[in-house]
């Protein structure tokens, strides 16, 4: 087993490593929130809670943060905080049979930047178009001959037409590629260009980026909160989204999102937490910052599930009286009553007036049947929320182009934030594998690691792009954080060992890690990570991976159809799965492989299995 490489040094000898520094403790802070809270937290939180008995999804929302969520943000920032290396370096050091940890978490952040800013670029499409008026996907267009309205918009709607077509200029099958879309193109290259531009210097350049790109959403949020909270329908949006259905909590499918949810939005696994906290001062207070990060980001969640909820009460709403509407017209045109003799307020009277003298007149009228839970019921997450729900509800606004450009400025800055993290993720290692030479600047390596990823992400912006995008989030961005989180906290409770980790915690804070760190960090969430591992490999396996693919041609459009992955997709889907957890068992083979080749020749000294090789020579600290 390792030997304990404690040595007695004070603080004062602690020398200068030549990294980065925060300007302030704030601003190490603000960028954790930002990496943290991102698009997820407008677009999927409010989401879950929605489909999963709403105010009763926050109880296994809770406890998996509690259990889950937290112990591993801390572990995390402590690891980085106390050997001051990105993700690769600091695996490496606990011990080389661990390095494919830092190895697969690195292939994470570099697979899920590729699609995240195609995301964004999706998002500033939509920011340019909002300074037009009308709002372009408020109307449908002409067709070719202007002899009418264009087919596939008439038939779908004119939000719908815009993404698909307009937007994404979609293909009907993900084997048909289609071509680069010129538009996306030019805003995958302004975005990537963004990047380069606020990453250009490491956290020298990105933590004075910060300041806006994580406090702007709060901002917006707060606008759209005051104003969705005065629109007709946000009381009802409201209580349909917190009102608890605890029936609900006997679904295992609810504890598993919350799991999941808790684990994605915290972004633990990517190596950009463990990156940020390296450079931090060694003397710091990490489990005060794993506390308050996972706190404000779950507090965000809520705190956008009021605007966002407002809005699509405010939509349902609207829905529900233009559904009344149409059927008090019929109605008055049928039996010619007098105008406003029938109002929303008496509908259901008249209509049992009716129902019971001329049923077979009400039959012949074929009404609509307007329930406002319908209308509450149509739910939506990811995309579809953001640029067909959302972008529906904008247009009823009063001054729809001026929130339009808010809410898309909002998301743009969401995903920036969290897009920082990622690079970092990437950058921090490569600077410190010393593949690329010390005298190579900065801004060169910044700039080909955002060329490459430009060049690469170009598929994305294909016709049949947002397919890929979905299998990249579904299988690269999923799965593999799954496991990596799972062998971190492994690594660090029974390869390091707790009680050495105990001690670099105390140096660092000042007090010993108390019990419930021990128990969570030795059981509870290894355990529960492998219950959500099981949970959703099986869940995966029962299901035949399909997607709906947006076909003007399909008998039932514009419902999409379901297809199903040809043989070559889905084994792409499982690379994408697989590929980044590979390393985990390779690089620990590689190492075990020439331990035993070392050991074989009696000049050389076998290392140790579990070596700390500098573990604690970077920031050594008082043995206790």
């Amino acid at each position: 087993m390792s030997k304990d490489l404690s040595v007695d040094v004070s603080p004062e000898s602690l020398k200068e490593d030549g990294r980065p520094k925060w300007d302030n403790k704030f601003q190490y802070i603000l960028s954790c929130i930002g990496f943290a809270v991102g698009l997820g937290n407008v677009w999927r939180f409010p989401y879950l809670c929605q489909i999963h008995g709403g105010g009763a999804f926050l109880i296994p929302y809770f406890i998996a943060l509690i259990f889950e969520g937290i112990p591993l943000l801390h572990l995390e920032l402590a690891l980085g905080q106390h050997l001051r290396k990105g993700s690769i370096s600091a695996w490496n050091t606990i011990s080389p049979y661990l390095g494919g940890v830092g190895v697969g978490s690195w292939m994470v952040s570099v697979l899920v930047s590729l699609y995240y800013n195609t995301v964004l670029t999706w998002v500033m499409w939509y920011f340019i178009n909002s300074f037009q008026e009308p709002l372009p996907w408020s109307v449908c267009p002409l067709n070719e001959n202007r002899t009418g309205l264009n087919e596939e918009c008439y038939e779908s709607t004119a939000v719908n037409y815009f993404w698909y077509r307009k937007t994404l200029n979609i293909t009907p099958d993900v084997t048909e590629n289609g071509t680069l879309q010129w538009w996306l193109v030019l805003c995958l290259a302004a975005c990537w260009g963004i990047v380069y531009l606020c990453t250009i210097r490491g956290i020298e350049t990105t933590g004075k980026a910060i300041y806006v790109t994580a406090i702007f959403p709060y901002l917006v949020l707060t606008i759209f909160l005051i104003h969705g909270l005065t629109l007709p329908g946000a009381t009802e949006g409201l209580a349909y989204l917190f009102t608890p259905n605890l029936n609900i909590l006997k679904n295992p499918h609810v504890w598993l999102d919350a799991a999941t949810q808790i684990f994605f939005s915290l972004s633990l696994a990517f190596g950009g937490l463990i990156a940020f906290s390296s450079y931090n001062p060694p003397k710091n207070d990490c489990e005060k910052d794993a506390v308050t990060v996972a706190i404000v980001n779950c507090m965000t969640s809520l705190y956008a599930s009021i605007p966002v909820f407002s809005v699509l009460g405010f939509k349902a709403t609207t829905g529900y009286w233009d559904c009344l509407d149409r059927n008090i017209i019929s109605i008055i045109n049928k039996f010619d009553l007098p105008e406003q003799s029938i109002v929303r307020q008496n509908y259901t009277t008249w209509i049992r007036l009716l129902n019971s003298s001329y049923p077979e007149k009400i039959a012949g009228l074929k009404l609509k049947s307007c329930d406002l839970q319908e209308f509450l019921d149509q739910s939506v997450s990811g995309t579809g929320l953001a640029f067909i729900i959302f972008t529906q509800a904008v247009i009823l606004m009063p001054g729809s182009q001026a929130w339009a450009i808010l809410f898309f400025i909002m998301l743009f800055s969401l995903g920036l934030s969290s897009m920082f993290g990622n690079i970092e993720g990437v950058f921090t290692p490569l600077l410190e594998l010393q593949i690329i030479s010390k005298s190579t600047p900065k801004e060169l390596i910044s700039g080909i690691i955002c060329l490459i990823s430009f060049l690469i992400a170009l598929c994305f912006t294909l016709g049949s792009g947002s397919y890929w995008i979905d299998i990249f989030d579904s299988y690269a961005g999923s799965l593999p954080l799954l496991v990596i989180a799972f062998f971190e906290v492994i690594g660090v409770a029974y390869v390091y060992k707790i009680k050495r980790f105990s001690k670099d915690v105390k140096w660092m804070t000042g007090r010993n890690p108390n019990l419930y760190w021990q128990i969570t960090w030795r059981y509870i969430s290894p355990l529960l990570l492998l219950i959500v591992f099981v949970a959703f490999v099986t869940l995966q396996i029962q299901k035949s991976p399909s997607y709906g693919a947006w076909n003007p041609k399909y008998e039932d459009f514009p419902m999409k159809e379901e297809k199903v992955y040809p043989p070559w997709v889905l084994a792409i889907c499982v690379l994408l799965a697989v590929f980044p957890c590979i390393f985990v068992p390779l690089v620990a083979l590689f190492h075990l492989i020439k331990r035993m080749l070392g050991s074989k020749d009696p000049s050389s000294v076998p290392p140790e299995v579990f070596s700390c090789q500098g573990a604690n020579s970077n920031f050594p600290h008082p043995k206790i």
